[in-house]
């Protein structure tokens, strides 16, 4: 027998709009029903078992008889009733199917504990003994938030997001994924009402099951830049000083070649949306736009497809779509601010008892570097903003090496003034206002190689709303590069006049600087927004490609992005 959920009364209503009253009572019945038999994994056969609950309980919390125990729902209200628990059912995902998420969230306040049974049955207690968000002052924005947790018995410090992945206690692994200060009363879009939310999975679990999670973006890792969880968005210029009204960002972003990246399903599922097309029953779970897909997988959860330029003729609304399958083009559209991004994020019930964001960039990382069997992650990210002047802290201490961090040998950084730094962490102060791209390379103890890139918004203190230009570069293909591919490379630069300046590339193999010019973000969905280029290397090896534009004030905005080249 399945457990009772809270159901709203589905009784007559007297008075003026009872009918109305009663049709919005029954689809919030269904609604509630859905998310209990997502939750629950029910068959078919429940079905007169719900409808029972529904409707023949007398239980107080079920009203639907009067204090003398007559029913007070008529044969209509039953049967547009039962309508509405047949659509349900329809649209769920099969029961046989069903995916038990592997890790447990929790979301406390400070000074308080709960215990946790794990996905392997052991139960543990976590306790949240404090948190400190660190805020800039430029924007008064959070850029660090710290909890400090007991779990097991153990005291261990962790970053909220930001680029972190779980971490080993003992027996478990746990994360952070968020905090209250990067949500508001009017925008808290992760559902938390307490100081914290703390996942946990049992010490050698995979984050996400596997083979029911891939990436969904058909290129490199950091092939270009990326906005993951808790970072304030920056590639389109968003960083101004004057705007305190911070986005943080909520989903995972990762920038590409507008019209040339596959978007893939992330998993097995059902489409939901397609567009301003929603499937009945999900409207209070989606947002509809032109450019956005949604897909509802059998662990209850959807995902959000955003920006897509196009979406695959084989999409049909009440589909079905299998992991891997293409479902669209990366582009720009909507509310992207005119870089080329794919927006990926994952809605589910959370603690609250509301939906929210899933944080899912250990998803991510699981996914894409299990199939592509990574040895070595130059990790240089988030980004930074700053103040001329200002000392900033370069950190290098998230790369990855698949032996072990002791593995990693050398962490080289080369900065933009030709200088040179060795170690994990670097301090650098910028006294000229622009937005720079320091280059880190990671070598392991078997001769690997990786680069990433630290970018680094520096304003200038005493003109603070003399903004300097922001930069995104990207290219395609990124995998299976040989010598004569042709390598399509675009730009598009921000925050600076269509005819203030122009792009210049430096493609890294002695061959002569290319200029060209972007219309600067001027209309931000223009179709001709990025310069394009291409360029075919002679020789296998790795590449680092420069691009920048400087304004008429000579403050410059430079990029970098990594071409491999195989034999």
């Amino acid at each position: 027998m399945v457990a009772a959920c809270n159901l709203p009364k589905v009784g007559r209503k007297k008075g003026k709009g009872e009918e109305r009253e009663n049709r919005l009572r029954l689809r919030n019945v269904g609604r509630g029903l859905r998310r209990h038999t997502l939750d629950q994994g029910l068959r078919w056969t429940d079905l007169s078992i719900i409808f029972d609950m529904a409707f023949k309980s007398g239980r107080p919390d079920h009203p639907t008889v009067d204090n003398h125990g007559r029913s007070i729902v008529n044969r209509k209200c039953k049967t547009a009733a039962l309508a509405v628990l047949l659509a349900a059912f329809i649209s769920l995902p099969a029961a046989a199917a069903r995916i038990e998420p592997l890790m447990r969230t929790v979301d406390l306040n400070v000074g308080q504990q709960t215990n946790v049974t794990l996905a392997n049955g052991r139960s543990v207690t976590v306790k949240l003994l404090d948190l400190k968000e660190t805020r800039d002052t430029l924007r008064d924005a959070v850029r660090s938030a710290v909890v400090t947790v007991e779990v097991a018995g153990r005291k261990i410090d962790l970053t909220a997001a930001y680029y972190r992945l779980p971490v080993t206690v003992g027996d478990v692994q746990i994360d952070c994924a968020v905090t209250k200060g990067f949500t508001s009363e009017c925008k808290n879009i992760w559902a938390l009402d307490a100081d914290a939310r703390l996942r946990l999975w049992p010490a050698g679990s995979p984050w996400i099951r596997p083979g029911t999670f891939g990436y969904p973006a058909n290129q490199r890792w950091f092939a270009t830049d990326t906005q993951m969880c808790n970072v304030p968005v920056f590639v389109d210029g968003g960083e101004v000083p004057a705007n305190k009204s911070i986005y943080y960002h909520y989903g995972l972003d990762i920038g590409g070649a507008e019209g040339m990246v596959d978007v893939l399903a992330a998993t097995d599922g059902l489409v939901v949306q397609v567009g301003k097309e929603v499937l009945p029953g999900h409207e209070e779970y989606v947002r509809s736009r032109y450019d956005v897909i949604y897909i509802l997988d059998n662990r209850g959860w959807y995902y959000r497809y955003s920006h897509l330029q196009s979406f695959d003729p084989s999409l049909k609304l009440g589909s079905r779509v299998k992991l891997g399958q293409k479902i669209g083009t990366l582009g720009k559209e909507g509310g992207s601010g005119g870089w080329s991004h794919l927006h990926f994020d994952i809605r589910a019930m959370q603690p609250s008892g509301r939906v929210g964001i899933i944080e899912g960039y250990a998803f991510f990382w699981q996914a894409y570097h299990k199939a592509h069997k990574t040895k070595l992650q130059a990790v240089a990210r988030p980004h930074h903003l700053t103040w001329t002047g200002a000392p900033v802290v370069l950190d290098a201490g998230l790369c990855w090496c698949g032996r072990g961090p002791e593995h990693i040998a050398n962490h080289e950084w080369t900065f933009g003034d030709g200088s040179k730094a060795t170690g994990p962490k670097v301090e650098r102060r910028y006294d000229k206002p622009g937005v720079y791209s320091e280059v880190l390379k990671v070598t392991d103890d078997q001769g690997n190689v990786d680069y990433d890139f630290a970018v680094v918004h520096v304003i200038d203190r005493d003109h603070p709303k003399q903004l300097p230009p922001s930069i995104h570069a990207n290219y395609s293909p990124t995998f299976d590069i040989k010598p004569g591919t042709p390598v399509t490379f675009k730009v598009r630069s921000f925050r600076i006049a269509p005819d203030d300046g122009h792009e210049t590339w430096d493609f890294g193999d002695g061959s002569p600087p290319v200029t060209v010019q972007s219309d600067g973000n001027a209309v931000k969905l223009s179709k001709d927004g990025y310069a394009i280029t291409t360029h075919r290397y002679t020789r296998p090896g790795h590449y680092l490609v420069t691009v920048h534009r400087t304004n008429h004030r000579g403050q410059t905005a430079t990029a970098h992005v990594h071409v491999r080249v195989d034999r």
